[in-house]
């Protein structure tokens, strides 16, 4: 079974104590974990109530979101799961996926908070996963909102052991529709429907232009920096369908050529 967890506030709930004990785990040296902590504990806030400034209000956790240096400390606070996970693995207490043979298993995969883990779908494995995630919530301030996580689970697993699986986790079951970053996370045998959103995204953005009051330098700009990037990102991981490339292409060129979808086709 592959869960894949959603963390509420990530960020925001980023415990400083535990932040700085994974930077001494790791072997980073007391000067640098000072400097660290200074950048985390020099944060201070003013709000203005009613037109007159209020404060500073001092956090005692979290990570600064838009600051160049939090990303990389929420990494060191997510390799504290990680190396959860790795000692379970060890211990053979929970069994990860193959992609293929002869390669290694796979037991997580990690995104800043976009957390893929993976185990298999009985009661003994998804208990240890768990106890785990509670460790791991406990020491870093981290929260798992089980109510947005998601959970699949191979063809072969019985109906009984998903039921059990799901109310243990209290999480939906998806038929592969779910996204992990931005991107379809299952692809089954019909790519063509997997990928039809990027299709509508095409569509809805041509319809919102106005061809008639632009210039064919206009209209240029706007395919090649608008309509041809929407795929662009899913086309680098993905081989797309011949035919879906196909429909983007028409679509693209009935807004080049001016066609109006009150007045119909233009002049090619």
């Amino acid at each position: 079974m592959a869960l894949k967890i959603d963390i509420s506030k990530a960020y925001d709930r980023v415990e400083w104590e535990y932040v700085k004990r994974v930077m001494h785990r790791m072997g980073f040296h007391e000067k640098w974990v000072k400097w660290m902590t200074m950048c985390k504990e020099s944060v201070n806030y003013q709000v203005l109530v009613n037109g007159e400034k209020v404060g500073p209000i001092i956090p005692k956790r979290g990570l600064r979101q838009g600051d160049p240096l939090s990303p990389y400390l929420f990494i060191l606070c997510a390799e504290g799961l990680s190396a959860l996970l790795r000692r379970l693995k060890a211990r053979g207490d929970i069994h990860g996926v193959k992609v293929c043979r002869g390669v290694l298993l796979l037991t997580h995969l990690l995104f800043a908070d976009d957390c893929f883990l993976f185990c298999r779908a009985n009661n003994r494995e998804s208990t240890k996963l768990k106890e785990i995630l509670q460790t791991y919530e406990a020491a870093s301030g981290q929260a798992v909102n089980f109510q947005k996580s998601e959970i699949m689970f191979s063809r072969n697993t019985p109906d009984a052991d998903r039921e059990e699986i799901k109310i243990m986790f209290q999480v939906t079951a998806i038929l592969g529709r779910g996204k992990y970053l931005g991107m379809p996370s299952m692809i089954g045998r019909n790519k063509k429907a997997m990928f039809d959103y990027l299709r509508d995204r095409i569509w809805r953005k041509i319809q919102q232009w106005s061809g008639k009051h632009l210039s064919k330098a206009g209209r240029e700009v706007l395919i090649k920096s608008v309509a041809q990037s929407i795929p662009t990102y899913c086309m680098s991981t993905f081989l797309l369908p011949t035919t879906l490339g196909e429909e983007f292409q028409r679509m693209i060129n009935s807004f080049w050529w001016g066609t109006n979808r009150r007045q119909g086709r233009g002049i090619n």
